[in-house]
């Protein structure tokens, strides 16, 4: 399975702060996924901003404008809530690295351990990097690192019918189709149906990121 770099995830908060070991790309790009840190902010606000056009319509509905919502005083407070989440092991927000540039965003969200041991994963990429790949590298990361690191049997994952290529990403990533949520999420102000897909630990023989190695989608760096 999939190895990660130190340091060794505290018992209270599995999962945070770890970052992956970096895969390669079929255009010769090395990726990792890396705890999100306050410094990405100026990143996060401009590509955040510079995409509205395809992030608006899949994301949950903002108050305000959409650049308020993207400023750096917003900024601020997310990363203040996703720290506080992050360091109770509710969350665990990761930045896409991409040549050791900030490329995107996942998030592992509502951890929970004991009998369900579940969460969900979404993510994110800047447009600029669309079309190579990233986007379905970074989802097998984070999935191999909710079931290692984070220590999870079940993850989740949604996506709205007028999104296919976010499906696509996740069906290359293994999570099979177990339903369909009406009404589900408040997506750019109104309330939109989804697709409901997941996987087991135990519905492979090998992780995420070992079946794309397999598949010849991406190798591993040296």
């Amino acid at each position: 399975m999939f190895a990660f770099l130190a340091p060794r995830p505290a018992p209270r908060h599995p999962g945070w702060p770890v970052a992956t070991r970096e895969v390669t790309l079929s255009d010769a790009s090395s990726l990792r996924l890396r705890p999100l840190r306050s410094a990405d902010g100026p990143q996060w606000c401009r590509m955040r901003r510079a995409d509205e056009a395809w992030l608006r319509p899949v994301e949950p509905t903002v108050p305000g404008t959409w650049a308020e919502a993207h400023s750096r005083t917003a900024w601020r407070s997310t990363w203040a809530s996703l720290r506080a989440l992050a360091e109770d092991g509710v969350v665990v927000p990761l930045a896409i690295e991409l040549d050791g540039c900030f490329a995107g965003q996942v998030t592992l969200g509502n951890i929970q351990h004991g009998a369900v041991r579940e969460c969900w994963i979404g993510y994110w990429v800047y447009s600029g990097y669309m079309g190579r790949g990233v986007a379905t590298a970074a989802c097998a990361l984070g999935t191999d690192l909710a079931f290692e690191a984070v220590g999870m049997h079940r993850v989740t994952a949604t996506y709205l019918p007028s999104n296919p290529a976010s499906g696509r990403v996740l069906l290359a990533n293994g999570y099979r189709h177990e339903g369909f949520l009406r009404h589900n999420l408040h997506i750019d102000g109104r309330w939109q149906d989804h697709h409901f897909v997941a996987q087991n630990c135990d519905d492979y023989r090998a992780g995420a990121v070992d079946r794309l190695v397999n598949a010849g989608k991406i190798s591993r760096r040296a």
